[in-house]
C-alpha cells in the first residue's frame, strides 16, 4: 500500500463529498446573505464586507460540518472541539482567502457584479476546503488507515 493511499481514500467519500456540498450551499447562502447586507445596508465595499460574510459563513459551516459531515472523525470534549474550530477556520480562511482574491479582481477590474463574483470565489474555493478540511481538521485520512 502506498504511503498515500489512506490520504486518498479518506478524500473519496461519494457520501461525505455530498454533505460537505450540502452543508457549503448553506454556507453559501450565509455568505450571500451577510455580503447583500453589508454592501447595500452597510455599504462596505464588497472586498471589507466579504471579511464578515466569510467569518460568518465559516462558523456556520464548522457547526453542520462538525456534527454532520465529519460527525465519525471528531471528539466531543470540549478543548478538542475548540481545537478543530480553530485548525477549521485557518483551513477556511485559505479557501475564503481564495474566494476574496478572486471576488476583489473580478470586481475591481473586470466590473463583475459582486454576487456573481463571490460566487465564482466560493466556486473555486470549495476543492481547497474539501481537501484541507478532510485532511487537517478532521483527520480522516487517520480513519482510513
Amino acid at each position: 500500500m502506498s504511503q498515500l493511499q489512506p490520504y486518498v481514500d479518506a478524500l473519496v467519500s461519494n457520501i461525505r463529498f455530498g454533505k460537505f456540498l450540502s452543508v457549503g450551499f448553506v454556507g453559501m447562502l450565509v455568505d450571500m446573505s451577510i455580503l447583500t447586507l453589508l454592501v447595500e445596508v452597510g455599504s462596505l465595499t464588497p472586498t471589507l464586507a466579504k471579511i464578515g460574510s466569510a467569518e460568518a459563513s465559516i462558523m456556520v459551516m464548522f457547526v453542520l460540518n462538525d456534527r454532520w459531515t465529519f460527525n465519525e472523525s471528531g471528539n466531543e470534549n470540549a478543548k478538542e472541539l475548540l481545537r478543530r474550530f480553530a485548525r477549521s477556520n485557518v483551513v477556511r480562511w485559505g479557501g475564503a482567502g481564495v474566494a476574496l482574491l478572486v471576488l476583489h479582481l473580478l470586481t475591481t477590474t473586470l466590473a463583475v457584479w459582486y454576487l456573481l463574483a463571490n460566487a465564482i470565489g466560493i466556486g473555486i474555493g470549495v476543492i481547497f476546503n474539501y481537501v484541507f478540511e478532510s485532511l487537517i481538521t478532521w483527520k480522516t485520512h487517520i480513519e482510513s488507515e
